[in-house]
């Protein structure tokens, strides 16, 4: 296969072409250890190398630069296998940038996606990562992201998870991240499992920095006899740190969830709070719903619809 029709049919899989991206737009594409294309912008400094199981890549947002359009990436395979993609990314102080990284095994049913990253970023540096999935229906798909992150002083990191097609397979996300003084955690997971799909969750925040704040959500929907276990943990050491753990399950059919929130203050002045729902969908809701016209089934996929989308 062409490199070029590999590109034309991995975009394809997240229903976009080569020629849907504005102008001064920055992308990347890999599909399984190719990197079929790469263009970049002022301030954006995007390193590959092809490895035998996947892709190094090495990321550098320069001092100061404001990169105002979202930066894509692809990563996919269109036949069974491995993927390991191994990323360094590094904005410097004062750099800002979006990324949007679609992450597409449509075409596969046997695929080991493999993620591991190191994220630095400077002093006021802001980096927004959502990550989109798209996988087959057959559920053979697995994907395991792993992260450490550094927060230096005033920057901010922002991570959203969400699977948009497909089935889970299984998931095992770990993220860990050290924050600086005054600088901002968000990391947000959004989920729906059916059949025998799988889904771990591990996000750690260290709030080492005065004033630092951290934000952990889980949303996760399980059904048939999915399983789902999510391990949210904030822990305060500083003068004004501050955070929140939220999670909330829904749980339909022979499904299994498990939350388990660890909230650990290690200093007089730091406050971190939590909240975790686990049940089956809201009685009332669900009959409201029905009173409108709509199946049980239909109204329970609106409700669990419904607590991704928050």
């Amino acid at each position: 296969m062409s490199d070029k029709t590999a590109l034309d049919r991995l975009l394809a899989t997240i229903n976009m072409h080569r020629h849907s991206f504005e102008e001064g737009t920055a992308h990347v594409e890999i599909h399984g250890n190719q990197v079929l294309n790469t263009v970049l912008v002022e301030g954006l400094h995007v390193e590959s190398r092809e490895t035998a199981s996947g892709v190094d890549v090495n990321i550098l947002v320069e001092a100061g630069a404001r990169i105002d359009k979202p930066v894509y990436f692809c990563f996919g395979m269109l036949e069974n296998g491995l993927q390991h993609i191994r990323m360094r990314v590094h904005f410097q102080e004062k750099a800002k940038a979006r990324f949007i990284s679609h992450c597409s095994f449509a075409a596969a049913s046997e695929v080991e996606h493999l993620m591991d990253a190191e994220i630095q970023l400077d002093a006021g540096a802001e980096y927004s990562y959502f990550e989109r999935h798209i996988h087959s229906e057959q559920g053979g798909i697995r994907v395991v992201p792993k992260a450490k992150v550094t927060l230096a002083e005033e920057s901010r990191f922002a991570t959203e998870f969400e699977l948009i097609k497909g089935r889970v397979g299984e998931i095992d996300i770990d993220y860990e991240a050290y924050c600086g003084d005054h600088s901002v955690l968000e990391l947000l997971s959004r989920i729906s499992g059916r059949g025998d799909d799988r889904i771990k969750i591990r996000e750690a925040g260290f709030l080492n920095g005065k004033y630092s704040r951290g934000v952990l959500t889980s949303h996760i929907a399980v059904r048939d006899s999915a399983r789902a276990e999510i391990y949210n943990e904030l822990q305060a050491t500083a003068e004004g740190a501050a955070g929140h753990v939220d999670c909330n399950e829904i749980v339909q059919n022979q499904a299994q969830a498990k939350a388990i929130p660890i909230v650990d203050v290690r200093h007089p002045k730091a406050h971190v709070t939590h909240e975790a729902a686990i049940g089956s969908v809201d009685s009332k809701q669900l009959q409201t719903l029905m009173s409108r016209g709509l199946s049980e089934e239909e109204a329970v996929e609106m409700i669990i619809q419904g607590l991704l989308r928050k």
